[in-house]
Protein backbone atom coordinates (compact mmCIF):
# COMPACT_ATOMS: atom_id res chain seq x y z
CA UNK A 1 0.00 0.00 0.00
CA UNK A 2 1.30 3.44 -0.90
CA UNK A 3 0.82 6.21 1.63
CA UNK A 4 0.70 9.82 0.58
CA UNK A 5 1.14 12.95 2.61
CA UNK A 6 -0.52 16.07 1.25
CA UNK A 7 0.48 19.55 2.35
CA UNK A 8 -1.10 22.77 1.16
CA UNK A 9 1.44 25.52 1.74
CA UNK A 10 1.73 29.20 0.98
CA UNK A 11 5.48 29.83 1.09
CA UNK A 12 7.07 33.07 2.27
CA UNK A 13 9.78 32.83 -0.38
CA UNK A 14 10.70 30.61 -3.32
CA UNK A 15 13.07 28.37 -1.36
CA UNK A 16 10.95 27.71 1.73
CA UNK A 17 8.93 24.69 0.48
CA UNK A 18 12.04 22.87 -0.73
CA UNK A 19 13.82 23.60 2.55
CA UNK A 20 10.81 22.41 4.55
CA UNK A 21 10.62 19.15 2.61
CA UNK A 22 14.36 18.62 3.02
CA UNK A 23 14.16 19.11 6.78
CA UNK A 24 11.08 16.88 7.12
CA UNK A 25 12.83 14.21 5.11
CA UNK A 26 15.97 14.37 7.22
CA UNK A 27 14.32 14.52 10.63
CA UNK A 28 11.49 12.09 9.98
CA UNK A 29 13.72 9.51 8.32
CA UNK A 30 16.13 9.70 11.25
CA UNK A 31 13.24 9.25 13.68
CA UNK A 32 11.77 6.25 11.82
CA UNK A 33 15.16 4.62 11.31
CA UNK A 34 16.05 5.05 14.99
CA UNK A 35 12.63 3.93 16.24
CA UNK A 36 12.36 0.86 14.00
CA UNK A 37 16.09 0.02 13.92
CA UNK A 38 16.33 0.35 10.16
CA UNK A 39 18.34 2.33 7.65
CA UNK A 40 17.81 3.95 4.30
CA UNK A 41 15.28 6.28 2.78
CA UNK A 42 11.51 6.20 3.21
CA UNK A 43 10.37 7.96 0.08
CA UNK A 44 10.96 7.24 -3.55
CA UNK A 45 12.18 10.18 -5.54
CA UNK A 46 11.46 13.83 -5.09
CA UNK A 47 8.29 15.30 -3.65
CA UNK A 48 5.63 16.23 -6.14
CA UNK A 49 4.04 19.62 -6.19
CA UNK A 50 2.12 22.15 -8.18
CA UNK A 51 1.57 25.87 -8.04
CA UNK A 52 -2.13 26.50 -7.52
CA UNK A 53 -4.02 29.64 -8.41
CA UNK A 54 -5.55 31.00 -5.21
CA UNK A 55 -8.91 31.97 -6.71
CA UNK A 56 -11.15 28.91 -6.19
CA UNK A 57 -8.33 26.42 -6.70
CA UNK A 58 -6.97 26.83 -3.18
CA UNK A 59 -10.27 25.77 -1.62
CA UNK A 60 -10.61 22.98 -4.23
CA UNK A 61 -7.18 21.72 -3.16
CA UNK A 62 -8.16 21.84 0.50
CA UNK A 63 -11.26 19.82 -0.26
CA UNK A 64 -9.24 17.39 -2.38
CA UNK A 65 -6.75 16.80 0.42
CA UNK A 66 -9.30 16.56 3.21
CA UNK A 67 -11.54 14.20 1.20
CA UNK A 68 -8.69 11.83 0.28
CA UNK A 69 -9.18 9.60 3.36
CA UNK A 70 -12.91 9.45 2.51
CA UNK A 71 -12.19 8.51 -1.14
CA UNK A 72 -9.74 5.87 0.11
CA UNK A 73 -12.49 4.52 2.39
CA UNK A 74 -10.31 4.99 5.47
CA UNK A 75 -12.99 7.11 7.16
CA UNK A 76 -16.59 8.10 6.47
CA UNK A 77 -16.11 11.84 7.03
CA UNK A 78 -13.03 14.12 6.87
CA UNK A 79 -13.46 15.00 10.57
CA UNK A 80 -12.82 11.33 11.40
CA UNK A 81 -9.26 11.40 10.01
CA UNK A 82 -6.94 12.46 12.81
CA UNK A 83 -4.31 14.02 10.54
CA UNK A 84 -6.76 16.24 8.67
CA UNK A 85 -7.05 20.01 9.04
CA UNK A 86 -10.82 19.69 8.60
CA UNK A 87 -11.47 19.81 12.35
CA UNK A 88 -9.57 23.10 12.58
CA UNK A 89 -11.16 24.72 9.53
CA UNK A 90 -14.71 23.40 9.98
CA UNK A 91 -15.02 22.89 13.72
CA UNK A 92 -12.58 25.35 15.27
CA UNK A 93 -10.28 22.77 16.85
CA UNK A 94 -7.01 24.43 17.85
CA UNK A 95 -3.89 23.46 15.88
CA UNK A 96 -0.79 25.64 16.02
CA UNK A 97 0.49 24.24 12.71
CA UNK A 98 -2.47 25.55 10.73
CA UNK A 99 -2.60 29.22 9.83
CA UNK A 100 -5.76 30.33 8.02
CA UNK A 101 -5.22 31.43 4.45
CA UNK A 102 -6.83 34.70 3.38
CA UNK A 103 -9.12 32.74 1.03
CA UNK A 104 -10.42 30.83 4.06
CA UNK A 105 -10.84 34.06 5.99
CA UNK A 106 -12.98 35.45 3.16
CA UNK A 107 -15.55 32.69 3.78
CA UNK A 108 -17.14 34.77 6.55
CA UNK A 109 -16.76 37.78 8.81
CA UNK A 110 -16.58 35.69 12.00
CA UNK A 111 -14.95 32.40 12.90
CA UNK A 112 -18.39 30.80 13.30
CA UNK A 113 -19.47 31.94 9.81
CA UNK A 114 -16.18 30.79 8.26
CA UNK A 115 -16.51 27.35 9.84
CA UNK A 116 -20.13 27.02 8.67
CA UNK A 117 -19.16 28.09 5.13
CA UNK A 118 -16.27 25.64 5.15
CA UNK A 119 -18.51 22.78 6.26
CA UNK A 120 -20.90 23.69 3.45
CA UNK A 121 -18.10 23.12 0.92
CA UNK A 122 -18.05 19.47 1.99
CA UNK A 123 -21.74 18.73 1.42
CA UNK A 124 -20.82 17.53 -2.06
CA UNK A 125 -17.92 15.52 -3.46
CA UNK A 126 -15.45 17.11 -5.84
CA UNK A 127 -16.23 16.61 -9.49
CA UNK A 128 -14.19 13.69 -10.90
CA UNK A 129 -12.72 15.96 -13.60
CA UNK A 130 -11.40 18.33 -10.94
CA UNK A 131 -9.89 15.44 -8.96
CA UNK A 132 -8.09 14.31 -12.14
CA UNK A 133 -6.93 17.88 -12.88
CA UNK A 134 -5.44 18.25 -9.38
CA UNK A 135 -3.72 14.85 -9.62
CA UNK A 136 -2.26 15.55 -13.07
CA UNK A 137 -0.99 18.98 -12.03
CA UNK A 138 0.62 17.60 -8.87
CA UNK A 139 2.11 14.46 -10.40
CA UNK A 140 3.48 16.39 -13.37
CA UNK A 141 4.64 19.43 -11.39
CA UNK A 142 2.36 21.58 -13.55
CA UNK A 143 0.37 24.68 -12.67
CA UNK A 144 -3.21 24.34 -11.42
CA UNK A 145 -5.33 27.25 -12.56
CA UNK A 146 -6.90 28.96 -15.51
CA UNK A 147 -5.07 29.57 -18.81
CA UNK A 148 -4.20 33.21 -18.01
CA UNK A 149 -2.63 32.18 -14.69
CA UNK A 150 -0.69 29.36 -16.37
CA UNK A 151 0.69 31.79 -18.94
CA UNK A 152 1.77 34.25 -16.22
CA UNK A 153 3.60 31.49 -14.37
CA UNK A 154 5.16 30.17 -17.60
CA UNK A 155 6.60 33.62 -18.31
CA UNK A 156 7.80 34.07 -14.72
CA UNK A 157 9.47 30.64 -14.51
CA UNK A 158 10.53 30.25 -18.11
CA UNK A 159 9.42 26.63 -18.26
CA UNK A 160 6.48 24.48 -19.33
CA UNK A 161 3.59 24.67 -16.87
CA UNK A 162 1.11 22.27 -18.49
CA UNK A 163 1.38 18.93 -20.28
CA UNK A 164 2.53 18.99 -23.87
CA UNK A 165 0.83 17.21 -26.72
CA UNK A 166 1.31 13.44 -26.77
CA UNK A 167 3.56 11.96 -29.42
CA UNK A 168 6.39 13.26 -31.49
CA UNK A 169 6.25 16.61 -33.20
CA UNK A 170 5.15 16.51 -36.82
CA UNK A 171 8.08 16.80 -39.23
CA UNK A 172 7.95 19.82 -41.48
CA UNK A 173 8.37 19.02 -45.12
CA UNK A 174 11.26 20.71 -46.89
Amino acid sequence: MTNHVHLLLTPRDKESVGQLMKRIGQRYVQYVNRTYKRSGTLWEGRFRSCIAQEDNYLLHCQRYIELNPVRAEMVEHPADYKWSSYRTNAQGESNELIKPHFMYEELGSTETLRQASYRELFRYNLEPGLVDEIRKATNGNYVLGNDRFKEEIRKALGRRVKPGKAGRPVKKEK
